[in-house]
């Protein structure tokens, strides 16, 4: 009975795991793990007490009349849906009907699950507000607001993230931050970044955006800070694609002139990348060179709230990946290329009355091959204080001048820390992990001094 049950019905093993931590050794994860399997045996011997067969045949004739009637009004629902899809359900095909009510609904969402079972909430690992918050489900009132509806991430989501998702990533990166003191001092560390906002966080934008795992998890372990990413819309308004679901859980933005308003007003930590997509899509030989549009399009909303500006650098992409197809390459190749020319015809334009090279955004999956990795490293430059210049909202020049003098700043971090990094003794994965093993955890693995 308990193995044609969960043959049935789902992953015996997930079902047992929803209420370990995962951060256990492994002989307390067994343990426990056994305990739970042990406590599932009893009820599961009174299954077919509790569905006898003819109340099965019954309840399975009631579902075919009451489906039949629901088929035949889907097209009218206006309302939002999310689906919840488990790719391994053995006793209905979940799969299949959740993408059958995507294109039979107005205004549906899904996500799918390729490791869960029929019973998909009562499984390890599947959290229905985490969901509900990374599909942008979440709202205080009748319209979604991407802003005042955001929740910050619980404990227990940090955790996941950074230790199932993303923890091979953030393993292999490294990461190290320095940040510059008020007196010009390079420290290691965040001390150099103002706690109190509002705070625009400007920087370069790497390979496929690599350097936003570190960045979000050092402000919220050293800073306890939740900074407000500005991100590309086509990034967080998709809803078939789950992808990108950990910048909503993270608090990310689309990048419009109102939500960067929100986010100094409330006086926020908010990130920007100027070179947008441009930049975390470059191509091949564009290596670390910054693509920003010509007028200063953050500087003045800066200085009407008196915002401190933070330029930053972080070098890392080209010892982790190596950039082998980009956009170039891929629309030249047959199906491929005509599927992202068209993407891109159909997607969100963010600068349309803008020239130059960010005016071409074109998002495309570039092709990549990892490298045997090297390190992150960040640089948090000295913080510019725009509070009391009132030069910069009323004299167009005054703003160009201090747009043009953060772009240097970010542009002489760069060089710094390629230089820099040459001189890091722990630049490779095989002598970090052996330290990490001897000495220390990966945040306190030694660097090049500053």
């Amino acid at each position: 009975m308990f193995l044609r049950y969960f043959m049935i019905s789902g992953d015996p093993m997930k079902m047992a795991m929803v209420n370990i931590n995962s951060r256990l050794p492994p002989s307390l994860k067994f343990m426990q793990l056994s305990q739970n399997l042990t406590a599932l045996l009893p009820y599961l011997s009174s299954l077919a007490d509790i569905i006898p067969k003819e109340t099965l045949l019954w309840k399975l004739k009631l579902l075919r009349s009451a489906s039949g009637y629901a088929n035949s009004r889907l097209h009218a629902v206006k309302a939002e849906v999310l689906v919840l899809a488990s790719d391994k359900d053995n006793m209905v095909p979940s799969q299949d009907e959740a993408e059958r009510l995507r294109s039979s609904l107005q205004n549906c969402t899904v996500r799918h699950f390729p490791d869960n079972g029929h019973t998909l909430l009562l499984e390890d690992g599947v959290n229905l507000l985490t969901v509900i918050k990374r599909t942008f489900k979440f709202r205080r009132t009748r319209k979604h607001d991407s802003f005042s509806d955001f929740l910050p991430p619980s404990m227990t989501e940090f955790n996941y993230t950074f230790d199932q998702e993303v923890g091979l990533l953030r393993f292999a990166a490294g990461s190290v931050l320095f940040s510059t003191l008020e007196d010009g001092t390079v420290v290691r560390g965040l001390a150099g970044v103002p706690n109190e906002g509002p705070v625009l966080i400007v920087g370069y934008h790497n390979l496929m955006g690599l350097e936003l795992v570190s960045l979000v998890e050092e402000f919220l372990r050293e800073k306890k800070i939740m900074f407000r990413g500005l991100a590309h819309p086509e990034l967080l308004l998709g809803k078939s694609s789950s992808h990108f679901d950990i910048l909503k859980l993270f608090g990310a933005l689309p990048v419009t002139p109102r939500n960067l308003f929100k986010a100094l007003s409330s006086k926020s930590h908010v990130l920007l990348y100027p070179g947008g997509a441009r930049e975390a899509l470059h191509y091949k030989g564009e290596e670390y060179k910054l693509f920003w549009p010509d007028q200063p399009e953050f500087v003045r909303m800066a200085a009407r709230f008196g915002a401190t500006i933070v330029p930053f650098a972080a070098v890392g992409e080209d010892d982790l990946l190596e950039l082998v197809l980009d956009y170039n390459d891929i629309k030249n190749i047959p199906v491929v290329g005509d599927y992202f020319i068209n993407a891109n015809n159909d997607a969100v334009n963010l600068r349309e009355d803008t020239s130059g090279e960010v005016a071409n955004q074109n998002l495309f999956i570039p092709g990549v091959l990892p490298k045997l990795p090297g390190r992150y490293y960040y640089l948090f430059g000295k913080p510019i204080e725009t509070k009391g210049r009132e030069e910069i909202l009323k004299d167009k020049d005054s703003a160009n001048k201090l747009y043009l003098e953060i772009q240097s700043e970010i542009e002489k971090s760069l060089a710094y820390l390629i230089k820099k990094r040459e001189e890091d003794p722990y630049r490779n994965i095989i002598d970090r992990t052996v330290y990490r093993a001897l000495h220390s955890p990966l945040n306190e693995v030694p660097t090049f001094e500053p």
